[in-house]
């Protein structure tokens, strides 16, 4: 069957991670044939191309400005027009709204895939609301809850995103060289965050529990993505200032955007991301689990569903000194961080494994294409 994905963001994070494994993963899977139509170019639409996927561009288009909408929407439609897809999936509500009426129009299959927490009440779900998809696929139970607040009727569907694998014992061979790149100590026990600088992933949370660790010799820590937009600009100096204040700074190494990600988990020992508001779901887990590190998260939206005591520490969302002891805990004692992490690899396999999700993913396709709308 042939899927098209239609996505209409400009930014890089954990849907343009998806999309880019999708298609590097697409051998598991042969039956399933995927294209892109993305509006904007940038990271996503050069890495995929990189890689010899179709992508085919429908032009950026803004809610300010209705002719770009227009000329977008004309663009799929042409697509749509040209190539005989059996489903096409928009990413989020914004490309939802925009495509999913030109998808009915031409009488292909729409699957919608939610990939953030919603409440139903934001112009833009509003006008999602309008366009009923055949299927929602959300990307964990926490978000599956809110779907109904869209779509009241429509079939729901949990799947978690597939992650790759890398080869752990080739990136360890980097270990040192890792470190010398980001002046830390072969010696130090770090501790990594990675993601896109926004308050939710709790990164000012994370630097106040290290400020209540910094008598305890020894750690390092990692604070790795970078500012996208303006308030990730300020943000990202915000934490440099807190920092500074609570006397950590000689100890906090900010990475900004890395696309070698498995390289510095493999070069790590602890990872600690500790969400103020529930995420949807959280890539960084698996890929840190399947790195074989323990994690330190709060116990709020889709990391409940990712990190079980069999591979990780969960803490009450805010509490900085609990998050500060969960650390510590680790920080003092070689053998729970070591159990906890071994146990990592098997349970991101058993959430994520690429090939049982992209077959899965063939299945409820196959399913919704199976009832595309007579012409």
């Amino acid at each position: 069957m042939r899927v098209l994905h239609v996505h209409s963001g400009n930014l890089y994070g954990g849907v343009e991670t998806l999309l880019t494994t999708l298609w590097r993963e697409r051998a598991a899977c042969p039956a399933m044939e995927t294209s892109y139509a993305l509006c904007f170019e940038g990271r996503l639409s050069e890495e995929l191309r990189a890689a010899g996927a179709q992508v085919h561009t429908l032009g950026p288009a803004r809610a300010s400005r209705p002719l770009s909408v227009r000329r977008a929407r004309t663009a799929l439609a042409r697509v749509l027009k040209s190539n005989a897809f059996d489903a096409v999936v928009c990413h989020s509500a914004w490309a939802q709204a925009l495509f999913a009426p030109v998808v009915c129009d031409a009488r292909v299959s729409s699957v919608f895939w939610l990939h953030d927490a919603i409440t139903g009440k934001h112009w833009l779900e509003r006008w999602a609301r309008r366009t009923p998809p055949t299927l929602v696929v959300a990307n964990s139970a926490f978000t599956a809850s809110a779907a109904r607040l869209l779509y009241a009727r429509a079939r729901v569907e949990v799947f978690y995103y597939p992650v790759s694998a890398v080869e752990s014992d080739l990136l360890r061979a980097e270990r040192a060289a890792v470190r010398a790149e980001l002046r830390t100590p072969e010696e130090a026990t770090v501790i990594t965050q990675v993601g896109r600088m926004e308050s939710l992933k709790g990164n000012g949370l994370h630097l106040g529990a290290l400020g209540l660790l910094k008598e305890l010799p020894g750690w390092v820590c990692w604070q790795v993505g970078g500012a996208q937009r303006p308030p990730e600009v300020e943000y990202l100096k915000e934490l440099n200032l807190q920092a500074t204040r609570l006397g950590v700074a000689d100890r906090v190494r900010f990475a900004g955007e890395r696309k070698d990600v498995p390289r510095l988990l493999a070069a790590s020992d602890i990872y600690c991301q500790p969400n103020v508001r529930p995420e949807a779901f959280g890539i960084t887990f698996v890929e840190a689990m399947l790195a074989g590190l323990p994690v330190v998260t709060t116990a709020i939206g889709g990391a409940r569903e990712i990190v079980d005591e069999t591979c990780g520490l969960l803490v009450e969302a805010g509490d900085a000194r609990g998050l500060a002891e969960a650390l510590r805990a680790l920080l003092t004692n070689d053998e729970c961080r070591a159990r906890l992490g071994a146990h990592g690899p098997a349970r991101a396999r058993q959430l994520c494994d690429p090939a049982t999700q992209l077959n899965r993913l063939h299945g409820l396709l196959s399913a919704v294409a199976s009832r595309r709308v007579a012409a």
